[in-house]
């Protein structure tokens, strides 16, 4: 069994700062991409930032030049530094992983529950 928990959410005035972080826990053998999603009420969901196994970055325009996404793969930990943040970056933000169990096993895909952000004007 394999849980990803998310933390570091929360209310911030516009101009300020929150660092996510999305722990994974269990039987794990390996993680490949991690990806940070966010979903205001009423939009879809968004896909704002990912890191692959060797840490290679993409960001959606959106976020660009503000967010940054990093891994520690000895904690098995993702995180999120968001700068500069605006009322329209608030969401749920969720991560979800590509994690191999065993080595013999293929990756699978697992989610967070997310946590709130809310930036206020």
């Amino acid at each position: 069994q394999v849980h990803l928990v998310e933390s570091g959410g929360g209310l911030v005035q516009a101009g300020g700062s929150l660092r996510l972080s999305c722990a994974a826990s269990g039987t794990i053998f390996s993680i490949d991409t991690i990806n940070w999603h966010r979903q205001a009420p009423g939009k879809p969901r968004e896909l704002v930032a990912a890191i692959t196994s060797d840490s290679t970055t993409n960001y959606a325009d959106s976020v660009k030049g503000r967010f940054t996404i990093s891994r520690d793969n000895a904690k098995n930990t993702v995180y999120l530094q968001m700068n500069s943040l605006k009322p329209e970056d608030t969401g749920v933000y969720c991560c979800n992983a590509a994690i191999r169990q065993y080595y013999y096993h293929p990756s699978q895909g697992y989610w967070g529950q997310g946590t709130q952000v809310t930036v206020s004007s």
